[in-house]
């Protein structure tokens, strides 16, 4: 199974982070997954405060994935008027499952893909800011904000907030591989304790309406 994750300039690097960690522990289990990072150029992307990597491929160049995982950050306000990313996330949506985390639904919510349904983004703001699910129907108004952990549309996957980036991870990784990989992924990463007090994650706060 191939993930693509889509970076950008001012990706929070907790996101990067989050989804490539848990996917790489994972492959000691499940050898199969692949990962790859994309973004409108290759080569270097710089991140929020200014950290560093490498998109291996471009929206021209990208080979086939199963599942894009679009990432959030201070950029995404710039991302949802750049028709280029737009434009690669519903080409994807043909024949990809499409999953965000953090404010990378609102760039889902910009591309038109989730349109008339259910999705979350992150719901805290800084002082002084506006929380992102409050603004959310500014890039798409007849998508229905849902303050969850996770909502999952079937091919379309939208995410909470920051932090909840890692527990996105694994619940595609008990639908998409199996709960034993899952499991024992978070078993190795002695993130087991964490899920098992997460209620939130668990169901208390989840949508699925696949």
């Amino acid at each position: 199974m191939k993930f693509a994750i889509l970076i950008y300039s001012d990706v929070e690097p907790i996101d990067v982070g989050a989804t490539t960690g848990v996917l790489s522990m994972a492959r000691r289990f499940h050898p199969d997954i692949d990962i790859l990072s994309v973004a409108e150029h290759a080569g270097e992307v710089v991140l929020a405060s200014n950290v560093r990597t490498i998109a291996d491929y471009d929206y021209s160049n990208c080979p086939e994935f199963d599942i894009l995982i679009v990432t959030g950050g201070p950029g995404w306000k710039e991302q949802c008027q750049n028709e280029n990313t737009l434009n690669f996330i519903r080409a994807a949506k043909d024949n990809s499952v499409i999953v965000s985390v953090c404010t990378g639904g609102m760039i889902l919510a910009a591309s038109g893909i989730v349109s008339g349904l259910e999705v979350t983004t992150r719901r805290l703001a800084a002082p002084g800011e506006t929380a992102p699910i409050e603004m959310i129907n500014d890039y798409a108004a007849t998508v229905k904000p849902v303050v969850a952990a996770l909502v999952d549309s079937g091919n379309i996957i939208t995410g909470g907030g920051v932090t909840l980036a890692i527990d996105m991870m694994f619940y595609l990784l008990e639908r998409f591989c199996s709960s034993d990989i899952s499991q024992k992924t978070a078993k190795l990463m002695e993130y087991d304790r964490a899920l098992s007090v997460n209620s939130e994650f668990l169901g208390i706060n989840k949508s699925v309406t696949k």
